[in-house]
C-alpha cells in the first residue's frame, strides 16, 4: 500500500503525517490489518528496537474524587464497588513500588484521585518519592495527581520526581461531553507546567468512549503539539456504576489500528499500552507490542490486570525483551534534549502546515467529510461484544493486606 510506505518513510524521518493519512490508518480493512501492524512496527523498531519498558502503578489514594469524569470508577457519584482509602504512608507506597520493581519495572507511577493536590499533598508525595528512591536510586518516578497549581511541579521535581502524567483523554471538541468539572484547557495547562518545571511530560488518551475517528486524530495531533515524552493509550474499561458502563465500542482490530495511528503520528515517543489492554486486545496483545514500546505491569488503579508473570512470558514469546534499568528509553536526539522536539522542524510537536488540528489545510479527510482521499466516508467502528467478565475490580496490592500483582 502506497499509504503505508509513505507513513513508514515519514516515521523514520520524524515527519508529521497529514490528517488524511492518519484517518486512513483508522479506516483500513481487517484484510489490511497485518500490513498496518508491520508498517508501524518498522517505525517502532527503528526508534526503540525490540525493547519493552515496564511501568508499575501505585494508587496512593483511591476513590471519592470530586470530579465527574464519565469514564472513571473513582468519579463523583460512582457506584462502582472499588477500593476506597485515603493516602498511603510513604513506607506503604514504597513497599508497593518494590513489588513492581522486583517484577522488572523501571518506572513507578504514583497516582492519587482528586481534582489536584494541595500543598500538603505535595509534601506527602515528596516524602513518598524520597522513600522509594532511598530503596532504589535508579528508579524513575512519575507523579499523577491531577491539576497542578503554580510552583507544585517545581516542588515535585526538587523532591526527585522524573515525570508528570496528565492525560488529555479526548479531543477538545468533545471534552465537555466527558467531563464538566474542569476543562480541556485546564489539562493542557498542567502539561505545560510539568514541561516548564523540567519534568518529563507524560500525556495520553482514552479510546472507546464513543468518539469518532476525527476525535482520535484530533487528540493525538494535540498530543504531538504538546511534546510529551510518553503517550499512554488507554482503552476504556466500562465499569458498572459509571456513565460509560454500556460503551463497548472497541474490537482488538480497532485497538491495533489506534495504536498504529499513534505510532505514525508520534514515531519517536514512548507509546505505552495502558488500561484496558486485557479487556479489549485480549489474545491480540502480543501484536500490540509491535506498535507500542511500553506497558503497565500487573494491576491498574482500580481494576485487575493480567498476571505479571504472564506479561513477562508474553513479551518473551513475542520476541521482545524487557528494557533494563540502565538503558535509556528515548532515542538519543530526544534524551539529549531532555524531551522531544530536539531536531528543528522535525520532532514531535513541529508546527508545520499539517500540524495539530490544522483543519484549514487538512484537505479531504477533514471533519466535514471524514473520509479518505477519493473514497466514501469510512464506516462506523464496529462495536465489540460486551465482555463484562473481563472487568475485575482490584482487591489486592495498595490499600489492602494482600500481596500485589507484579
Amino acid at each position: 500500500m502506497d499509504l503505508l510506505n509513505t507513513l513508514v518513510d515519514k516515521g523514520l524521518r520524524r515527519e508529521l503525517p497529514t490528517r488524511d493519512e492518519a484517518l486512513a490508518v483508522l479506516a483500513t480493512s481487517d484484510d489490511d490489518l497485518l500490513d498496518v501492524v508491520a508498517a508501524a512496527g518498522k517505525v517502532r523498531r527503528h526508534w526503540f528496537g525490540r525493547r519493552v519498558k515496564l511501568n508499575y502503578l501505585v494508587n496512593l489514594k483511591s476513590g471519592l474524587c470530586p470530579e465527574d469524569c464519565s469514564y472513571c470508577s473513582q468519579r463523583l457519584g460512582s457506584k462502582a464497588e472499588i477500593l476506597k482509602y485515603t493516602w498511603l504512608k510513604p513506607d506503604e507506597a514504597s513497599q508497593a513500588a518494590a513489588a513492581g520493581l522486583a517484577g522488572g519495572a523501571k518506572r513507578v507511577c504514583l497516582v492519587a484521585s482528586g481534582r489536584g493536590p494541595t500543598d500538603r499533598d505535595v509534601d506527602r508525595v515528596s516524602d513518598t518519592i524520597k522513600a522509594i528512591k532511598d530503596q532504589n536510586e535508579s528508579v524513575e518516578v512519575c507523579a499523577c495527581l491531577g491539576l497542578l497549581s503554580d510552583g507544585q511541579a517545581e516542588r515535585l521535581r526538587e523532591a526527585g520526581a522524573d515525570a508528570y502524567n496528565h492525560n488529555l483523554n479526548t479531543s477538545e471538541g468533545t471534552y465537555g461531553e466527558i467531563t464538566t468539572t474542569h476543562t480541556y484547557a485546564d489539562r493542557v495547562d498542567t502539561v505545560h507546567k510539568a514541561h516548564a518545571a523540567g519534568l518529563s511530560a507524560c500525556s495520553g488518551l482514552i479510546a472507546g468512549m464513543g468518539e469518532s475517528d476525527e476525535d482520535l486524530v484530533d487528540v493525538v495531533y494535540a498530543l504531538r503539539e504538546l511534546d510529551p515524552d510518553s503517550v499512554p493509550v488507554n482503552f476504556l474499561i466500562p465499569f458498572e456504576g459509571t456513565p460509560l458502563a454500556k460503551e463497548w465500542n472497541l474490537s482488538p482490530q480497532r485497538c491495533l489500528r489506534i495504536l498504529a495511528m499513534v505510532r505514525f503520528v508520534c514515531p519517536d515517543v514512548e507509546v505505552r499500552i495502558a488500561g484496558g489492554r486485557e479487556v479489549h486486545l485480549r489474545t491480540m496483545q502480543p501484536l500490540a507490542l509491535h506498535l507500542a514500546n511500553s506497558i503497565f505491569l500487573g494491576d491498574y488503579l482500580t481494576s485487575e490486570g493480567q498476571a505479571g508473570k504472564a506479561d513477562l512470558e508474553m513479551i518473551a514469546d513475542a520476541g521482545f525483551e524487557v528494557e533494563g534499568a540502565g538503558e535509556v528509553t528515548l532515542p538519543d536526539h530526544r534524551a539529549a534534549a531532555g524531551g522531544c522536539g530536539a531536531a528543528e522542524g522535525a520532532g514531535c510537536g513541529s508546527h508545520g502546515s499539517a500540524g495539530c488540528g490544522s483543519h484549514e489545510t487538512a484537505g479531504c479527510g477533514s471533519h466535514e467529510s471524514g473520509g479518505v482521499c477519493g473514497s466514501a466516508p469510512a464506516p462506523a467502528p464496529q462495536a465489540s461484544e460486551a465482555r463484562t467478565d473481563l472487568v475485575a475490580v482490584r482487591r489486592r496490592g495498595a490499600g489492602t493486606d494482600l500481596a500485589p500483582n507484579a
